[in-house]
């Protein structure tokens, strides 16, 4: 008994530190099962209050969770349809004054930079040298006159002579070619005095047209003459001015069908910048021939210039008004956004609530887009806030015009 007893006693103590391995086996995988029920547990209940709670993407959200946006509403109204060109300021008409005697310049009536008027007298030239020919032409002429008469007596003389033929014919001929040489002879005189008249009228030198003189390329004293290459002054005309401007001659058959149909387009000048508006006139003509180098067609619009703002060889940047179309939907550029696929906006619903709506833009004009479809006057549609957006997100507007330092878009004047 004692054998069988011992014998089975290392059974039953072997067999206890085997169960007891086997428990400490099981805990971790109880501990880790246990952790895992405790985080899904805890990310279920806390989701909806984190989901009602983090800002929106890109941005803080109202106390509802809405999105504050900024919107501008689309409108009705009118647009132009311009064709843009690269000009330059070019005065209609450029004189250079020069003298047409020889003579010293005696005095000058204007001032640099003055604007003459057609007639004005600007400068004098030394007149006695021409008075003293026109003295001695009339001196000749007078001369010459008294012969002419004298013979013209003895033709007469000679012609009664001759009916008593007291005379030969021969002679009284020759009285005759007497007296057309002497007529001659006083047209020759004649025309010395209106030949040296006409250097006294030059000798007081006259604006030719009415504009704005230069600076003075000759000082008084010095002698000038009439081949001489510089002139006195140059003239150029400011009110009325032209801008040359070229346009692509893509551009060139609605232009040409315009003005075949007797329309007179509207030209607008802006400033280098192209930022501020410099004068307004009337497309005058085209010219000839297209450049083939560069696939453009000059074209002159004449301008008032009534504030002088225009200044020859100025350059300007000019927009000619070829259509004008009425009644169209309109909204400020800044409401339209653009991916590579599609032109589009975000439209804000009766629900408070964001749309993407898919537009076609047509005509653009300074800050206004004409939208032709997709979008209907008096849509609300967003101008800022759109990186926060998607369909359906929730906003708060406030419209443009109500906004501090807000603007919904003009056209530009």
């Amino acid at each position: 008994m004692e054998q069988g007893a011992s014998a089975a006693s290392p059974v039953t103590k072997s067999s206890k530190p085997r169960r007891s391995g086997l428990r400490w086996l099981w805990l971790p995988v109880i501990a880790l099962l246990g952790a895992g029920a405790w985080y899904l547990w805890s990310k279920a209940v806390s989701t909806p209050s984190a989901s009602t709670s983090a800002p929106s993407k890109g941005g803080k959200k109202g106390a509802a969770g809405a999105v504050p946006v900024v919107a501008a509403k689309a409108r009705r109204g009118d647009i132009g349809v311009y064709i843009t060109g690269l000009g330059s300021v070019t005065p209609i008409y450029t004189v250079t004054v020069k003298s047409r005697v020889d003579g010293q310049l005696m005095k000058v009536h204007y001032n640099e930079g003055d604007l003459v008027h057609e007639g004005d007298l600007l400068v004098e030239i030394d007149p006695r040298p021409y008075q003293v020919m026109l003295e001695q032409a009339e001196g000749q002429l007078s001369r010459d006159q008294a012969t002419l008469d004298n013979a013209r007596v003895d033709v007469d003389r000679y012609q009664k002579l001759l009916a008593q033929n007291a005379v030969p014919e021969q002679q009284l001929a020759t009285q005759k070619a007497t007296v057309a040489q002497l007529e001659g002879a006083v047209k020759t005189d004649q025309a010395q005095i209106d030949s040296a008249k006409l250097n006294l009228v030059y000798c007081e030198i006259r604006a030719p047209i009415t504009g704005k003189v230069g600076l003075r390329l000759v000082d008084p004293g010095n002698i000038v003459h009439a081949t001489d290459a510089n002139g006195l002054v140059v003239i150029t005309q400011i009110q009325p001015i032209s801008v040359v401007f070229t346009v692509a001659e893509d551009d060139l058959p609605v232009v040409l069908r315009k003005m075949a149909a007797g329309e007179h387009l509207s030209a607008e000048a802006y400033d280098r910048a192209n930022t501020t508006k410099i004068g307004a006139g009337t497309l005058a003509t085209v010219d000839n021939q297209i450049d083939p180098t560069t696939g453009s067609l000059r074209l002159r619009a004449n301008f008032d210039n009534s504030a002088n703002q225009l200044f020859p060889n100025q350059f300007v940047n000019v927009r000619l008004l070829v259509e004008e179309k009425h009644g169209v939907t309109l909204a400020t550029g800044a409401v339209i956004q653009r991916n590579t696929n599609s032109t589009y906006v975000y439209l804000v619903k009766d629900d408070h609530t964001v749309t993407v709506r898919q537009i076609t833009v047509g005509v653009t004009e300074g800050d206004n887009a004409e939208i032709t479809s997709g979008a209907a006057p008096g849509d609300a549609l967003v101008m800022t806030g759109v990186d926060k957006l998607q369909e359906g997100t929730r906003v708060t507007v406030q419209m443009a015009d109500e906004a501090p330092g807000g603007k919904s878009g003009g056209k530009r004047k």
